[in-house]
Order: structure tokens, then C-alpha cells, then sequence
């Protein structure tokens, strides 16, 4: 082989496989850069108190657990079902599947921007033959002779489409931005389910304490119903005292069976988030706690940063924003060189002859002349994805700044609530103790015990409810925060334009790597 036939063939192979990282050089990207909108947003929260209110003893939120934000409640068994959630919920799985899918489409396009190599090698072995008559001293005879013939094919070729005015960069770019969209999915998602299971905790241990309170009742109803019938018998009591007093203790039986239906439930809900059958998970009794942490101390612009929901609907906007480029792309011509080399003929006859061997440089663009104006449509329907995925983005901040703003109100007004509640709690027991005496007195008929046990039951029931829902305002206020995300875990669009590009720190697996 000459020095010029190998030179000929390193310019077809090599030549061809560095030019994508001549592609930057070539041309830049058509379409518009990306720059993020600004976002409907004020410079503070409406709903939080002044000083020196609740705000001023509540810790900042850049202090608050990272990613673990159940910690401030410092209930054990609440950290290990979280952690569970995280690791072994089966819906979380899905959009972690869905991520790894949408990044792994990332190299599926860069792979465009490098030549395609091919090699090929066919051989074909071909027989011809024939007879023919001849006489040998008067007698005939037929012979025949046959022709074999070997021919081969081999050697490799490259292609490859530049990218000159950006198309598939736009497109890595779209899909980039996309898989980080994806992965803040998988982070509102995670924290969505970990909401979910801190409300059922919490309605679970309400349940626990409402089981209590109804059990005391039904001991203290029922000792109260013995002894009006031992009054009875002894003629010193009527029969309607006894029916209600019966009465009120049959309807708070009633409702201590239904509080075990819905701890029950909520129970079965709790081993469904951790990724476990109901019958592998059982909770022992304990009472809702008597106090909350303080609340996070926060400012709107920390929405944008934190709260996983508005980085998705961010990502998107680029993505859309890069969709548009693409589009714009379709306009200009595309370029696509080609190369080859090999050899072709008898290997035995003309291994090395010179006729065998062949080689081919090629260039070509083409260009769309007339489409009917399917190119411009699709420029104004990638336009109005990105416009809105802007609108998209604004409102997602808008009614992020609802849902705190909700929390935020909730939590002062409900502190209120409490307090004038527990008061009235107190009022109704002395009201209780009050009228019981009157009625072992003689001076009140035992309607007038009932009426004040039913009050005292109820305003009882209530206290624990707005105890119940300050727990559930306080753990959606710290998750309408981020519960301690930021977007500085998105991985990187470095990290994700690899082969084997990594799950972002806020994916966890469980212990046997699922």
C-alpha cells in the first residue's frame, strides 16, 4: 500500500470522526437564548405575624434539617416510617424509572452528533460449467469443465450530518433541561408522599387520643349508669334518667368504635407509603403530642429556590425555549459528509492489485424548497408550549405563595383557637362537676348532668382537633417550604451528559440497592 492510498484513508476515518468537535467552530444554534421570566412574586408573606410574634422564636430555614425536615417533631418512630417512604414507596419508583429513562434519552441524542462507522464484508464463492461431445478413435464421449470464481467485499465507511445551525444541540438541550424537570418531579413526588405519610401519622396518633378520651367517657358513663339503676331499684331515681344515661353511653361506645375504624385505616394507609402490606405493619397506642415546634421563619423568594414544584415548572420552560431553536432549524439546509474505503475481487488473484482497492469523499445539503408553511406552524406551536410553560411557571409560584400564605395564617389563628378552647374545656368540666353535685344535692334533675357531660365531651373532641390541626398546618407549611430542598440538588446538565449519568443525591435506595 502506498504512502498516499494510507493517507487517503486516515483523512476518510479520522477526518470524519473529529469533526463533531469541530461542530462548535462550524456554526452557533439558531433560535432564542434562554433567559428565566421573572416570576409573580411580593418581598414578603402576608400572613406572617410581626414581631415579636411566633416568627421571631422560630428557627430559619436555612437551619432546618436537609432533606430530613420530620426531625424537628423528634418522634422516632415517625423518622423510620419517612425514611421508609424514601426508600421503598413503589409510586416513587415509578418517577425515578421515568428519569433514569428521560436521561438516558440525553445520549440517545448526542449520540447524532457524532459520524456514524460502518464496516461491511460479504463474500460470494460462484461455479459455471458446461459438457461437450468429442470422439476419441470412432468411440464418442462427453466431458464437462467447470469454472469457480471467489469474489469479496470489505472495508469500512463513515457519515455524518453536521450540525451546523444547532439542531441537535437544541435538542440535548431540550431534553437536558427536561431529565432535570424529571428529577424535580422526583423530588415533589418524594415529598408529596413523605406529606401524605406525616398527615396520616398525625391523624392516626388524633385517633389514638380521641380512643383515650372516648374510653374514659365510656368508664365514667357506664359507673354513672350503675349507679342511677341501683337508684332506681331503690326508688330514688326515674326511669328517664336511667334511659339517658344508657343513652350517652351507647352513643360514646358508638363513637369509640369508629375512631378504631379510622385509626385503622389510616394505619393500613401508612404501610401502603413505606411500601409494606398492611398486615407487616402495626402501631402502638400513643397520644397526639401536647406541643408543635416553632414554624420556619422564611421569605417569598425562597419559594424559587426550594420548593421542588416550581424548579420542575422552571426546567420545563427551558426545555420549551430549546424546542423553539429546533424548530427554527428546520428552515435552513442540512449537511451530511460521507467517506469510504476498501477493497473488492479475487482474494487470491488480486490481493494486492491496485484495481481492487476503492475509496470516496463526499459532501451534500439538502433543502426543503416548498412545505406548505409546516415549518413556520411549528415555529408559533413551539412559541406557544414556551408561553405556556411561562405561564405555567408564574402560577405554580403564584399558588406556592398561596399554600404558605394558608399555612402561615392557619398556624397564628389556630394558637388562638387552642387557647381559648382549652379554656372552655375547663369551664365544661367544672360545669360538670357543678351540676353533678346539685344533682347528688337534690336541687337538678340528672338531665342536667348529662347535658353538661355531652358539652364537656364535645368541646373536648374539639380540643384535640384543633391540636390535630395545627400538626397538620406545621408539617405542610415546613413541605410547602421544600422541607429542605433546593434546586442546588438538580444534577448538573455536566453530570447528565454522560453515559451512566448519576441519581441525584435526593434519590435514595433501600438497602438492597432497588
Amino acid at each position: 500500500m502506498t504512502a498516499l492510498r494510507k493517507s487517503t484513508l486516515r483523512t476518510a476515518l479520522l477526518g470524519a470522526a473529529t469533526l463533531p468537535f469541530l461542530s462548535g467552530c462550524i456554526g452557533g444554534m439558531v433560535g432564542p437564548n434562554y433567559h428565566r421570566p421573572k416570576a409573580i412574586i411580593s418581598a414578603k408573606f402576608k400572613e406572617a405575624p410581626p414581631p415579636p410574634g411566633w416568627q421571631m422564636a422560630a428557627p430559619d430555614l436555612a437551619k432546618m434539617p436537609k432533606g430530613d425536615w420530620w426531625t424537628i417533631f423528634n418522634d422516632p418512630i415517625l423518622n423510620d416510617l419517612e425514611e421508609r417512604v424514601a426508600t421503598s414507596n413503589q409510586s416513587l419508583k415509578e418517577y425515578e424509572a421515568q428519569y433514569r429513562k428521560a436521561a438516558a434519552t440525553i445520549d440517545s441524542i448526542r449520540a447524532q452528533l457524532f459520524p456514524t462507522l460502518s464496516g461491511k464484508f460479504s463474500f460470494n464463492r460462484n461455479s459455471e460449467g458446461g459438457s461437450t461431445s468429442n470422439a476419441s478413435n470412432g468411440i464418442p464421449y462427453t466431458s464437462s469443465r467447470s469454472y469457480t470464481s471467489n469474489t469479496w467485499t470489505t472495508g469500512p465507511s463513515a457519515s455524518w450530518t453536521v450540525d451546523v445551525w444547532g439542531m441537535i444541540r437544541r435538542q440535548v438541550q431540550e431534553q437536558v433541561a427536561a431529565t432535570q424537570a424529571d428529577a424535580a418531579l422526583v423530588a415533589n413526588m418524594r415529598l408529596s408522599y413523605q406529606l401524605q405519610l406525616a398527615q396520616d401519622y398525625f391523624d392516626l396518633r388524633y385517633q389514638d387520643s380521641l380512643i383515650a378520651l372516648y374510653a374514659r367517657n365510656v368508664d365514667l358513663y357506664r359507673h354513672n349508669l350503675e349507679i342511677l339503676q341501683n337508684q332506681l331499684e331503690a326508688g330514688v331515681a326515674d326511669p328517664a334518667s336511667v334511659l339517658q344515661a344508657r343513652y350517652l353511653l351507647q352513643s360514646t361506645q358508638a363513637s369509640l368504635s369508629n375512631a378504631h375504624i379510622a385509626r385503622s385505616q389510616y394505619e393500613h394507609a401508612i404501610a401502603m407509603l413505606t411500601g409494606r402490606a398492611p398486615a407487616e405493619l402495626t402501631l402502638a397506642p400513643s397520644p397526639l403530642p401536647e406541643t408543635i415546634p416553632p414554624a420556619p421563619a422564611a421569605v417569598p423568594s425562597m419559594l424559587l429556590q426550594r420548593r421542588p414544584d416550581v424548579a420542575q415548572a422552571e426546567r420545563n420552560m427551558e426545555a420549551y425555549n430549546a424546542e423553539i431553536g429546533y424548530e427554527i432549524g428546520a428552515f435552513f439546509p442540512q449537511v451530511t459528509l460521507s467517506a469510504s474505503y476498501g477493497y473488492s475481487g479475487n482474494p487470491l488473484q488480486q490481493l494486492i492489485q491496485t484495481a481492487t482497492r476503492t475509496w470516496s469523499l463526499g459532501a451534500a445539503a439538502t433543502e426543503t424548497i416548498f412545505e406548505g408553511g409546516s415549518r413556520s406552524a411549528a415555529v408559533r406551536s413551539a412559541e406557544a408550549d414556551y408561553d405556556n410553560a411561562v405561564a405555567t411557571y408564574r402560577q405554580t409560584v403564584l399558588a406556592a405563595l398561596q399554600d404558605t400564605e394558608d399555612q402561615m395564617s392557619g398556624l397564628h389563628y389556630l394558637d388562638q383557637q387552642l387557647a381559648l378552647q382549652n379554656a372552655a374545656v375547663k369551664s365544661a368540666e367544672a360545669a360538670v362537676q357543678v351540676s353533678m353535685n346539685e344533682y347528688l344535692a337534690g336541687t337538678q334533675i340528672y338531665t342536667t348532668v348529662i347535658t353538661a357531660e355531652q358539652n364537656a365531651l364535645q368541646y373536648q373532641e374539639t380540643q384535640l382537633s384543633v391540636r390535630q390541626q395545627q400538626f397538620l398546618a406545621e408539617v405542610k407549611l415546613i413541605t410547602d417550604l421544600g422541607g429542605g430542598w433546593t434546586t442546588q440538588q438538580l444534577p448538573s446538565k455536566n453530570s447528565l451528559q454522560t453515559d451512566n449519568p448519576l441519581l441525584p443525591s435526593f434519590i435514595q435506595r433501600d438497602k438492597n440497592g432497588n
